[in-house]
This record gives structure tokens, C-alpha cells and sequence, in this order.
């Protein structure tokens, strides 16, 4: 039997699939602060067998809450002298620059517990001033004398050359026993020095934290009996082990939610659909991405607390490109200081929830504006589980309602319009911003609210259909059994595409080949399983930014081809001007064998007749009165006409007016938007 375990800010899921082929789901509520408890409560609600549990993957939002919260460690900085603000200096831009209130983001690390030694080597990895070893050891003094419980070391250029760092690194978990220690040259071989330090700097910030918690994580399944083949979800869509996991969790930073990225790739691959965006909506956030033939894009420009007035911090792993903004189920409705509605990014959470669940909460949520106009049926909320009360949200949101001289209902209806425009929005930032046209793809949604919205969403962006895979309340989950072990590898060395130089690429990625193999080894895989993907990032000369390249062969001219085409779709021009090679990429993949989605496809046994109907308020048409199916019940390449209401255990979805859905032969809902 193979497990999944996600984590969110509201529910914990838990996705199974037993020897003989059959899924099992459950769901129950997250138990902040000590997760574990939830991923526990989940495994005991799901019934399952720990003795037949040889594969469990596990998703933890451990990570970013630590670095969102600011619980993680007491944190210390070692660097090169005359380096130590570099973490305050940043990189001196403003998404906004008119903002006169802008402050800058203080750092992980403040001043005093940021400490320099004698060291420096040169961008081409030449030793110009040794390392003062003296100094490292003064340096360990005062930080066991200030009580640190973490440190990081980072100096410069160590990408081209990390000996020194190593030899710090060494010196400093000699003289600190106890302290966690990062160097960044194990976390990343990648240049920019600002964000090589943010990077490592948040890595031993949430190290203890991470550490801890998954340590008694597995102490607690060995309890239970499960021990074997524990894996942890990784930001960029493989797993690792949890050994490795303790050392590196920065990679864990959006563990969950990429887990539904790969899993929406590997339906849509089944559906024969290539090109898709994803929606995934829980209970605090909603995350979208772009995969394009079916290829997940991957950055290592990744950013947290990044919005419209703060530049955010950096953090140089590789992620699923995914951008995430606070409009979730729980996400509270309130009013700006200049009047307007906004919605998020503080949520009600699992606890106290959105008021219709009464359980003490008392602000105005999506969720209750869902309630409000119809789209969910108090009754049928997790499965009856949870039963919603509408008297509770009207309660809520009749403040809104009163301010703005609207019926409560009216109010709800305003609430998910301001809620829908910042999912418009944010499926903008990964499509249009990037040179893409949302009517080429599908929009495939899934989360407990993803079907909620995903027909509008895509009405609004001109998407022709929608793509609802089966169980998508708990399909992040899912998505973690899709899953294979990855571990990636970056080099910068900045060399001109000619053909002069393409020995050196080869050698460096043979380099790399045996260091990513030695590593997969090192993490109990088979060698032989593992297949190797290369990546270039390459820019004009006297450019900035680069653009990210795979690559067949080492061919200068096939290379600089697919350079040229990349940039005038990112960027919408192409120039004859030389070209230059900066970060080299190796992407480590395990070839072991996921679950195969099919065993997601429900048995068909219903007529696809209605089981009730019930009022539902649409914007621009009213209140209408709407059939109401169950899924399960529905009859495949049968059209269901809209509007119409289709519930399932964890999750209802809404066809809107005009539309048009139906389920395939594999369980997926497919609507028809009709633009």
C-alpha cells in the first residue's frame, strides 16, 4: 500500500492506494500548531492497515509557516568581511515605486548575529586571501556566548569554489555542537550572491523547526507501524527522504502545493491534454500554474511574502513556477482603508473557520458567501461530516451588506466577484505575463474550491474548458502519489556559446552526471533508475535575466535555436547579438512507477438523473433554480446542461448559465464554457 499525506491550512488528506489497485480518501481537520496530530488523525479516519504501508509520501506546510510566522531558530550569519549587509541591501528595488509608506523587509538575521571572517576567493574560484581559521573559531565564541541555535554560512563566490565554506562549515559544527549549520554551497552552486545568502540564511532559520517536526513525525508512524519508504514532497515536484529532508528543508517551502501541479499533469496527460493551467483553492490560499506541453516549468527565481508593494525574499531552489495569493475558503472579506472590499490574506483557518461552521468564527468568508448564494448545500459538506450554518454567515457578512445598502445575499455574491477578480489576476501572472494565451490551455481545478469557481475563472479569461479530475478535494494528496524522487543540480559558470567552449559544457555536465548520480545512490535509489535531464539558462550578452533552455545534445546551434525561440515568446523579440551560457542544470529523476491515474476512475453504476434541485444566484441572471448531481451518479459523455450543480464528498462544482459539462470515461468533469 503507498500513502500521501497534505497538509493545509484548513483540512489534512490523506490519499491511498491498496495492492489490489483501490483508492481510499479521507479528510480531517489540521491541528495547529502540532501537525503531526492532524496527519495521525487522518491515517486512524482513513481505516488503513500500517503493516501494509510500504510507501508514504508526506506534504508539510511545516516550512513556510515557520518562515511566514517567524517561529523558526535564533539565527546566525557567517560571510565574507565587508559582506554582512549585504542580507539588509538586498537588491535596492520596489515593485512600487510610488509607495512614500514603503519600508524595507527586515531581515532573517538582524545585524548583531551577522559576523564576518577573513576569507576571499574570485569569481573563477581562485583562492586571492585564505581563510583565517582564527577568526572562525572567535566567531564560534560569540555565537555559543549569544545562545544560536542556527547558523549560516555564506561567502563569496563559494558557487565557483566552496572550499573555504566547506572548511568553516566544518570548523563551526566542530566547535558548536548542537547549532545547525547550513553552508549554501549544499544547498545551492548557483550565483547572485544576495540570494545565495537569503537562501541559506532561511534554510538554517527553519532547520530546527523542520527537524524536529519530522523527526517526531517518523518516531510517530514507526509507532503506528509505518516505517518504510517514508518520503517528504519537495518544491520542485520529486520527494526525497526524510534524512534528506531534515539537512535541506527549504526545498520543502511549497510542499503541498506542487503536489497538485504534478498531479493535474499527469490527468491532463491521460486526457490528452498537454497544455493546461492549474486552480487549486483550499481553505487559506489559491495556487495557479502553467504547464506547457506537458512540461512543468520550474524556477529557481522563486520569492515568499512577495506581493504588489514588497520585493519579497529570495529564496534559490529549485520550485514549480506557481504563484499563490490569499483567496482561499477561509480567506476573511474586509474593507480597505479606502473603502473597498478585499478579500484575504488572513484566513479563518481550520480554527475557529469560517462562520457557517460554527465554531466561532464571526467575519465574512468565501466559504459563506458560497453558502449564501446557493453553491453549497449546508447538509452535503464533507460528505454531511461538517454541517454549515446559513443563519451564521448571514450574521457575518450582513455588515458588509449594510455598509454597501445590498441584500446579505447580494453582499455574498459582491464577495466572490472580488474573489474570482484576484484568481483572474493571478492565473494572469503565470500565463499572460508570461507570453502566453489563456485560451490556449485548459484550466484544470481541483482543491476543496476549485470547482466552486474554476467556470467562471475561465469564462472570465475566454478558457474553453475545464478540466475537474475525481476526487479533487483531496487531489494535492493524490498528486504526491504521482510523484518520483528528483533532485536537481546547478552549476554557473558563464561562458559565450561558441563552439570553442562546448568541450567545457560537456565536461561540466559529465561532472554533474556523477555527482547526481553518486548523490541518488547516496539516498538509497538505484542508479540505474535514474534518468537525467539538462538545462541551460542563456541570455544575449549585456542582458540580465536569462531564459531556461533544455537540452538534447550539445549542439551550439540547436541550443542557440531554442534560445531564440524561448526569448521572443517570453519576451516578444529575438536580437543577432551573441549569445552567452550562465547556469547549467541537472535534473535527477527516479524512475520508479507512480500511481496510475486511471485507478482514480470511479465504477459507473447511476442513471445521471438529478437527485434535487436547489436556488443558486448567478451574477447577471438572478436567482435560478438549478438541478443538483451527485458525480458519482453521473453517466459518461452525457451532457448535463447549465446552470447545474454538481456535489461530490469533498467538493461541489458549479456550471454556470450557458455552459455545458459532462464526465469522461477516466471520471474527469469536463465543461464546456462556451466562448
Amino acid at each position: 500500500m503507498r500513502v500521501a499525506t497534505d497538509i493545509g491550512g484548513t483540512f489534512t488528506d490523506l490519499v491511498y492506494v491498496s495492492p489490489d489497485g483501490r483508492v481510499g480518501l479521507a479528510k480531517s481537520p489540521s491541528t495547529p500548531p502540532h501537525f503531526s496530530q492532524g496527519v495521525l488523525d487522518v491515517i486512524r479516519k482513513a481505516g488503513i492497515d500500517p503493516g501494509q504501508v510500504e510507501g508514504f509520501v508526506h506534504g508539510s506546510t511545516v516550512v513556510i509557516n515557520a518562515l511566514t510566522e517567524r517561529k523558526g531558530a535564533r539565527t546566525g550569519l557567517v560571510t565574507t568581511r565587508g559582506f554582512r549587509d549585504v542580507l539588509a541591501i538586498g537588491r535596492a528595488n520596489r515593485p512600487d515605486m510610488y509607495n512614500m509608506r514603503f519600508r524595507k523587509q527586515a531581515p532573517f538575521v538582524p545585524r548583531q548575529w551577522r559576523y564576518e571572517v577573513t576569507e576571499r576567493i574570485d569569481y573563477r574560484g581562485r583562492v586571492v586571501t585564505p581563510l583565517d581559521e582564527g577568526d572562525v573559531r572567535r566567531v564560534a565564541d560569540q555565537i555559543a556566548r549569544e545562545g544560536l541555535e542556527a547558523v549560516a554560512v555564506c561567502f563569496l563566490h563559494s558557487y565557483a569554489n566552496p572550499a573555504h565554506e566547506q572548511r568553516c562549515a566544518e570548523l563551526l559544527r566542530e566547535l558548536l555542537p548542537g547549532v545547525a549549520v547550513s553552508a549554501s554551497h549544499e544547498i545551492t552552486m548557483e550565483w547572485r550572491e544576495y540570494e545565495r545568502k537569503s537562501t541559506v540564511v532561511l534554510n538554517a532559520y527553519v532547520r530546527p523547526a523542520a527537524s524536529r517536526y519530522l523527526e517526531r513525525l517518523e518516531s510517530e508512524l514507526k509507532e503506528l507501524g509505518i516505517g518504510r519508504g517514508l518520503e517528504v514532497m519537495k518544491s520542485n515536484g520529486g520527494t526525497t527522504p526524510f534524512a534528506v529532508a531534515r539537512k535541506q528543508p527549504i526545498h520543502l517551502v511549497e510542499s503541498g502545493p506542487v503536489a497538485g501541479v504534478i498531479g493535474a499533469q499527469a490527468v491532463a496527460r491521460r486526457a490528452g491534454v498537454d497544455n493546461i493551467i492549474t486552480l487549486d483553492i483550499g481553505g487559506t490560499t489559491a495556487k495557479t500554474s502553467l504547464v506547457e506541453a506537458g512540461q512543468v516549468r520550474i524556477t529557481t527565481d522563486y520569492r515568499i511574502e512577495r506581493d504588489g508593494r514588497l520585493p519579497g525574499y529570495p529564496i534559490k531552489v529549485p520550485v514549480v513556477d506557481i504563484v499563490e495569493i490569499g483567496a482561499g475558503g477561509g480567506s476573511i472579506a474586509r474593507i480597505d482603508e479606502a473603502g473597498a472590499v478585499r478579500i484575504g490574506p488572513k484566513s479563518a483557518g481550520s480554527v475557529p473557520g469560517p462562520a457557517c461552521y460554527g465554531r466561532g468564527g464571526t467575519q465574512p468568508t468565501v466559504t459563506d458567501a458560497n453558502l449564501l448564494t446557493g453553491r453549497l448545500n449546508p447538509a452535503y459538506f464533507l460528505a454531511g461530516d461538517l454541517r454549515l450554518d446559513p443563519d451564521k454567515a448571514k450574521e457575518a457578512i450582513r455588515p458588509l451588506a449594510e455598509r454597501f445598502g445590498l441584500p446579505v445575499e447580494e453582499a455574498a455574491l459582491g464577495i466572490l466577484r472580488v474573489a474570482n477578480a484576484s484568481m483572474v489576476n493571478a492565473i494572469k501572472l503565470v500565463s499572460v505575463r508570461r507570453g502566453y494565451d489563456p485560451r490556449d490551455f485548459t484550466l484544470v481545478a481541483f482543491g476543496g474550491g476549485g470547482p466552486l469557481h474554476a467556470a467562471a475563472l475561465a469564462q472570465e479569461l475566454h478558457i474553453r474548458r475545464v478540466l475537474i479530475p475525481p476526487a479533487p478535494g483531496t487531489f494535492s494528496a493524490l498528486g504526491m502519489l504521482a510523484t518520483r524522487p528528483v533532485q536537481d543540480f546547478v552549476r554557473t559558470r558563464l561562458l559565450p556559446s561558441a563552439d570553442e567552449h562546448m568541450d567545457q559544457v560537456k565536461a561540466l555536465f559529465a561532472a554533474m552526471k556523477e555527482e547526481a548520480l553518486a548523490f541518488m545512490a547516496a539516498s538509497g535509489f538505484d542508479p540505474s533508475r535514474v534518468h537525467l535531464r539538462y538545462l541551460v539558462d542563456m541570455r544575449y550578452r549585456g542582458q540580465e535575466h536569462t531564459v531556461r533552455v533544455p537540452v538534447a545534445a550539445v549542439d551550439r546551434q540547436e541550443m542557440e535555436a531554442r534560445f531564440h525561440e524561448l526569448h521572443e515568446q517570453a519576451y516578444t523579440f529575438r536580437l543577432d547579438s551573441p549569445v552567452e551560457l550562465v547556469n547549467f542544470h541537472v535534473s535527477a529523476v527516479c524512475q520508479e512507477t507512480p500511481v496510475d491515474v486511471e485507478a482514480l476512475a470511479p465504477a459507473f453504476s447511476g442513471d445521471g438523473s438529478p437527485k434535487g434541485r436547489r436556488n443558486v444566484l448567478f451574477e447577471g441572471t438572478g436567482w435560478v433554480s438549478c438541478p443538483v448531481y451527485e458525480r458519482a451518479n453521473l453517466v459518461p459523455d452525457r451532457a448535463v446542461e447549465g446552470p447545474a450543480i454538481i456535489e461530490e464528498p469533498t467538493s461541489t462544482a458549479v456550471v454556470h448559465p450557458g455552459q455545458r459539462a459532462r464526465v469522461d470515461e477516466l471520471g474527469n468533469i469536463l465543461v464546456e464554457t462556451g466562448v
